[in-house]
């Protein structure tokens, strides 16, 4: 089952109630905030409402929180190829 992926990019300081009760709908409170929706036609109009604020992907499969923040982990930056006491004896 297809899910919209969307990400609020924008802020909505300063627009109408409106717009802002859709984002609110949406579960969108913070700039960069991700929520997943399951393609409907009524989520489609939300986001039609809110074009100009959000980035919108469609995506197989919702991610949790714990795994969205897995991916924006980066890498440790180095990698140990050889034990240090390996490395301070001289057996390399």
């Amino acid at each position: 089952m297809p899910f919209f992926k969307i990400t609020q990019i924008r802020s909505a300081i300063g627009l109408p109630k409106k717009t802002t009760g859709v984002l609110k709908a949406l579960g969108l409170r913070k700039r960069m905030a991700t929520v997943f929706h399951p393609v409907s036609p009524q989520v489609a109009g939300q986001i039609m409402a809110i074009k100009e604020l959000v980035a919108v992907s469609e995506v197989e499969q919702a991610l949790t929180k714990s795994e969205m923040r897995a991916n924006r982990r980066p890498d440790p930056g180095y990698y140990i190829e050889t034990p240090a006491s390996e490395a301070l004896d001289g057996r390399i």
